[in-house]
């Protein structure tokens, strides 16, 4: 007797069904063995280096989930795919944060920085441009979570229909895994073809939650170490007496802008510029380098990092320091006797740090009178500050020394419009920037092509120094002392993930006796620290700064 013909529905349903399969097997391999870094994978190789792995992983789940039974089975299974999706998630976000800050996500600390992502997308594709990506974001880990916890529910379910085969299977490649690791076998792009990237992911993210509860005790004892906290008055800084110091911060003035040569010429042009018009005035520098705590963003960081001596690479770090009476640069100097003042046009809403930082007053984005047009990110163009600086504080007749923390932010992503320099007197009250603003290139334009990212960065970076260096130049006198730094690389879209932290450093001052005081140091002279300059972590400068300028810093 015939057998009745299957029917095509039937042919359908086998033909999708294995279709499933395969995608279900194909994402859970995946998920497994997607590295946190995409740019670990050489370019063009993505398949080649992903199928050729073999992760432990899902062997062991394999071998649980066979040795279940039907009930348990599909327990686990639901909850591993639910594992397995929010590593998977975790992933994608450590590819993200690699991207743009080079370093990995801290799933305890970092959840604020997303916040400042968005504002950088704002600033670079528009608010309907970021909220559509954020959407996007969510719904894209949300996908995620089901189509994995999907996937292996319905590859645990066909485990039970070739226990031997699935058995063997197991056995086999656990013993080439076993094999393959103790060989450390690599077979491109220096990706090890035994795989443990999700059990790695999954350890890391359990034990950050230690390792931070950890740090915060460590950090506690490291607040209280001060060896300055006691100095009497009459001796700290008691070598910058009858000086007017200046700090000025750089934003995203990296090391790049020094030295990488896809871009670099006009901040080499500029600080050899500035260089020769202050040594006309008779200001000399020297210059070194520092490793910032932070990279691509995070200046708060940066910034506390260098005025407090203490490593702040973390958010928690940044809580508990401001917490504290640690003795900063900003309060040593107000203890010093001099007058202590921030211009952080950066700021638009209240900032209680600044209170911790030993600020006698603030100005802030809503007290620099500035009635121009917004540059992007930056609130106002670094000229209009440095003029608000001389203005509101070292332009007044009786005054005491002072100490002014300048926090430049035309150098801030998306580094359009950079605007010109401009005469001091046509400066005004900011609405003369109208034309500039308004003919510049928007954000979204100048981030589809990359290279001309990188120059509108350098141009940034050179207006900002020329902003600080035209300030001394024009306004500065025999007590004039200037501090200039970065606080941290760029976006890894202008540097590349394996850049390094370091940020230039100089100090520059008409008084010899001022840069005699650093000459152990070892700068480099002038405004452009050499590649061998010496390099130091960003916390030690604090110290290194206060013995300089204090009786224990007295030249040999």
């Amino acid at each position: 007797m015939r057998k009745p013909p299957v029917s095509v529905s039937k042919h359908v349903r086998r033909i999708g069904g294995a279709v499933v399969t395969t995608l279900a097997a194909l994402l859970v391999f995946l998920a497994l063995v997607l590295p946190d870094q995409i740019t670990r994978l050489p370019p063009g190789n993505f398949w080649g280096t992903a199928l050729v792995r073999v992760p432990i992983e899902g062997l062991l789940v394999v071998a649980l989930l066979l040795a279940l039974p039907a009930r348990a089975r599909r327990v686990t299974a639901t909850a591993f795919g639910v594992l397995l999706g929010v590593l998977t998630v975790l992933k994608l976000i450590d590819i993200a944060f690699f991207a743009v800050l080079a370093r990995a996500f801290d799933p305890v600390l970092d959840w604020m920085l997303f916040k400042d992502g968005f504002n950088f997308l704002t600033d670079s594709v528009g608010r309907g441009g970021a909220i559509g990506v954020a959407a996007g974001g969510v719904l894209l880990a949300a996908l995620t979570l089901v189509a994995t916890t999907f996937s292996v529910r319905r590859l645990a379910r066909l485990l039970p229909a070739h226990p031997r085969l699935v058995r063997g299977g197991v056995v086999t490649l656990s013993a080439a895994w076993v094999t393959l690791a103790v060989l450390s076998f690599q077979l491109v792009g220096g990706i090890p073809v035994a795989s443990q990237a999700a059990a790695d992911l999954a350890r890391d993210t359990v034990l950050a939650v230690p390792q931070d509860i950890q740090d915060r005790k460590d950090f506690a004892r490291e607040v209280q170490a001060d060896e300055f906290k006691n100095m009497p008055q009459d001796q700290l800084l008691s070598a910058l007496r009858g000086k007017d110091v200046i700090i000025g911060f750089v934003e995203s003035y990296g090391r790049d802008a020094v030295e990488n040569p896809a871009f670099n010429a006009p901040v080499a042009d500029q600080l050899r510029t500035g260089q020769q018009e202050l040594a006309a005035k008779g200001f000399h520098g020297r210059s070194g380098y520092l490793t910032s705590p932070t990279f691509g963003g995070g200046s708060w960081l940066a910034h506390s990092t260098f005025l407090s001596g203490l490593w702040v690479d973390n958010q928690n770090r940044y809580r508990n320091l401001v917490a504290t009476d640690r003795l900063t640069l900003t309060s040593a100097f107000g203890k010093a006797g001099f007058r202590t003042v921030g211009f952080e046009p950066g700021v638009t809403f209240a900032w209680p740090e600044g209170q911790f930082y030993g600020y006698q007053q603030i100005y802030d984005s809503h007290t620099l009178g500035y009635h121009g047009p917004m540059l992007s990110w930056s609130t106002m163009p670094d000229q209009y500050v440095m003029k608000k600086v001389h203005d509101y504080e070292f332009a007044k007749a009786k005054r005491p020394p002072l100490l002014a923390e300048v926090t430049l932010t035309s150098s801030h992503t998306p580094w359009t419009p950079v605007p010109e320099m401009l005469p001091w007197e046509q400066i005004g009250d900011g609405s003369v920037y109208g034309p500039v603003v308004a003919a510049a290139e928007s954000p979204q334009k100048l981030f589809a092509d990359g290279k001309k990212v990188k120059q509108a960065y350098a141009r940034s970076i050179a207006y900002s120094l020329d902003s600080l260096i035209s300030y001394v130049r024009d306004f500065g006198d025999d007590n004039l002392v200037l501090v200039l730094l970065g606080d941290h690389q760029p976006a890894s879209v202008v540097v590349g993930t394996n850049s390094t932290k370091d940020v230039p450093i100089s100090i520059v001052a008409k008084d010899p006796r001022v840069l005699d005081r650093i000459g152990s140091w070892g700068w480099t002279d002038g405004l452009t620290p050499a590649p061998d300059a010496p390099l130091w972590p960003m916390n030690e400068f604090r110290d290194k700064f206060l013995t300089a300028y204090s009786p224990q810093g007295e030249p040999h």
